[in-house]
Formats: structure tokens, C-alpha cells, sequence
């Protein structure tokens, strides 16, 4: 017998977090996150998509047992900003049946439709971030890199099934140390710096406010009005992100590029890929998890690049591969072996050509979907 049931109760929350564990038991690629840490996400703490309109935890159980899930929820800043009747999903998990799969992709489309909602769009990031988005549909190489998405190659299947499109696809990149060696990368840039009068500066965490507001200042003049699963973040929202992040941040791996005038000009998020740590730990972080992570954290071997913007007026001037091979020699002072760079959608032509033209290898894709409702 099969039950679909909106969660309310802390321990029901809790279920939610755990169910993909029996998902993914078999699987040595897959990355468990920290239950402690995603349940303070989904409570609210920090959560810029959360913050911004109302939400729903579903889940099916069949004979009283878990075995599938799903987040659904309207962001209603975008809708607003975009002129939009748009709702998501997030976090889909399920077993491969579509005999428990569909009867759960209903409620929360009809959870939607009440709510006057015309298109739902997923999976997004539960934070409205760079982690979990999407589907991976290539790929299927090993572990996943710092908070990108993992998934069983049926899951694609089922959502298609079931009547969802392709919305847009996101690329991750291979990038090789021996990428930091190259020469000809290397005079492009210092040519660049001195024709074009930038520098790039790593981020400052005590001068917080500084550095926050130079971000977003990046981040309005750098996000096209096209982009439609975009708005530019309030300050209130890169603050959260931030904290959400603290932990994980290493200064010298944010960098912004500035004018000669101090202006900001462009930035890149970057993080050792601590998901060779949380491999090891299955999702806890007591006592003996914390020893692990902190004996572990010494052996990572690599970086995820995050977002990367450059304002108009500095766009074709090397700013991009500046803070790109800035960012390698960072990497080379850890001995890291590898970097990638993700995700990048689709529609972002001048990061594929910056990442592309630096020797990048497109390695994994992810695609969102859509669907009308």
C-alpha cells in the first residue's frame, strides 16, 4: 500500500534526510551528506530559497517504509523579478518504480496548481545555490565533486516519463594541474593586468561588509536580465550564503579582480573539494567524525570552482582567465592535482570559452526540467 504524507514533525523531517541512504547503499560514488548540517538548511537556518516563499516536504511510503521523497516550494522573489507563476522541486529521491514515483510528482504539482502556480521547474539546489542542481545525465565517473549532484542514471527516465522537458543543462569541466604550467596562459594574463589596469585581491573576512558589498555590486551588473532562473542576490542573502559556507571558505580561494580605482570588476568562488572527507564519514560529525574530517581534510587533492561573473565594461579584457589562473596557483601552492570547474550553464558562452580556451575537459552534465502545469 502506498502513502503519500506532507511532513510536519521534526522526526519526520529527519526521515526525509535519511531515506536516501537505503537509495544509495550499493553505490561507492555516492557523497552522504551531513545529516546535522542539512537539517538546519531545511529548518531555514541560512536558506536563501526558503527565505523567500512557501514550501512542502513529501514524501511516499510503501508498507510504512520510506522510498521516495521530494521538495516542493515557490520562490516568490523571482517570481516577481522574472514577471513569473513559476514553482520548483528539490532534493527527488525514489525508488525505480513509477508506481511510487508518479503518485508523488502529482501531489506536489497539484500542491502547485492550487497556489496558482502555471510551470514547475527541477531539480533546483534546496538553497537556491550551486549544490544538488540538476540531474547528473553524464558522467557517471566516480564521486562527485563539492556539492554537485549525484543520482542513479534512472532518474532522468522516470521525470521523462512522467512528462518533463529538458529546461537547461549545466557543464562541469575537468581541469588538469598541468594547466598552472602553461606559459602562453600565463603571459595573457600578466599582459592583461597591465594593459587593462586590474589586480585581484583574495577575500577579506575581516572586512566583511566591504567585501559583501563588492560582490553584489558584481553580481547586478553581471547577471543578464535573459537569464531566467536568475536574479541578483540581496545582501542579506550573500550574507547568509556566506555563513552557510563559513566553514568550508579559504580566503585566498574568493577572489575579486578590482580597477586600479579599487572598483569591482569580477569574482570567483572556489573550495577544496571536501567531499573526500565526507565520503568517509556517512553523514556525522561527532567525536570520532570530526578526528576524521580533520585527518582527511590534509589529504584533499583538489578545488571546485563556483560562480564566476565579470562586469560588462571589463568583459573581453582577460578578467575571467586572470582570476581563473589566479586561482591555479593557489591550487598549485595546496599540490592539488585537479580542479573542476561547474556548473556552467548552458547559455554562459563566455565562461565555457574561458574555461574551454584554459584546457578545461566537458566531463559531466546536468540538466534541470520543466514541465507545464
Amino acid at each position: 500500500m502506498l502513502q503519500i504524507k506532507a511532513l510536519q514533525t521534526p522526526e519526520e523531517l529527519r526521515q526525509f534526510i535519511e531515506m536516501p541512504w537505503k537509495i544509495y547503499q550499493q553505490d561507492h560514488n555516492w557523497v552522504p551528506p551531513l545529516k546535522k548540517k542539512l537539517l538546519e538548511e531545511l529548518n531555514g537556518k541560512n536558506n536563501i530559497l526558503l527565505m523567500n516563499g512557501p514550501h512542502q516536504y513529501l514524501m511516499a511510503y510503501q508498507n510504512n517504509k520510506p522510498v521516495a521523497r521530494i521538495l516542493v516550494g515557490i520562490n516568490e522573489k523571482l517570481n516577481r523579478e522574472k514577471n513569473k507563476r513559476e514553482g520548483y522541486i528539490s532534493l527527488f529521491e525514489s525508488i525505480n518504480d513509477q508506481e511510487v514515483c508518479f503518485p508523488l510528482l502529482e501531489q506536489a504539482l497539484e500542491w502547485l496548481s492550487e497556489k496558482g502556480i502555471r510551470k514547475v521547474v527541477g531539480p533546483i539546489s534546496p538553497t537556491n545555490g550551486d549544490e544538488n542542481r540538476g540531474l547528473l545525465i553524464k558522467g557517471y565517473t566516480g564521486p562527485p565533486v563539492l556539492m554537485n549532484a549525484y543520482n542513479p542514471d534512472y532518474y532522468p527516465e522516470l521525470l521523462e516519463q512522467f512528462g518533463f522537458k529538458k529546461y537547461l543543462d549545466f557543464f562541469a569541466y575537468y581541469l588538469d594541474e598541468d594547466l598552472i604550467k602553461d606559459e602562453r596562459l600565463k603571459k595573457i594574463v600578466a599582459y592583461a593586468m597591465k594593459r587593462y589596469h586590474f589586480h585581484i585581491d583574495s577575500f577579506d573576512l575581516h572586512c566583511l561588509d566591504r567585501e559583501v558589498a563588492d560582490l553584489k555590486a558584481i553580481f547586478d551588473q553581471s547577471m543578464p536580465d535573459t537569464w531566467e532562473h536568475l536574479v541578483p542576490p540581496s545582501v542579506e542573502e550573500i550574507k547568509a550564503e556566506i555563513n552557510r559556507m563559513k566553514k568550508l571558505i579559504e580566503p585566498e580561494f574568493i577572489c575579486i579582480a578590482r580597477s586600479k580605482d579599487n572598483e569591482p570588476i569580477g569574482c570567483v568562488w572556489a573550495f577544496p573539494d571536501y567531499n573526500q572527507v565526507l565520503i568517509k564519514l556517512n553523514g556525522q560529525l561527532g567525536m570520532i567524525g570530526l578526528l576524521k574530517f580533520w585527518w582527511y581534510r590534509r589529504k584533499i587533492k583538489g578545488m571546485r570552482l563556483f560562480s564566476q561573473f565579470v562586469v560588462p565594461k571589463y568583459r573581453d579584457k582577460a578578467v575571467n582567465g586572470a582570476i581563473f589562473y589566479h586561482l591555479l596557483l593557489q591550487a598549485k601552492k595546496k599540490k592539488y592535482s585537479y580542479g573542476e570547474a561547474s556548473t556552467i550553464g548552458e547559455m554562459n558562452k563566455k565562461s565555457i570559452m574561458t574555461v574551454e580556451k584554459s584546457g578545461g575537459l566537458l566531463y559531466r552534465i546536468y540538466r534541470i526540467y520543466q514541465k507545464d502545469l
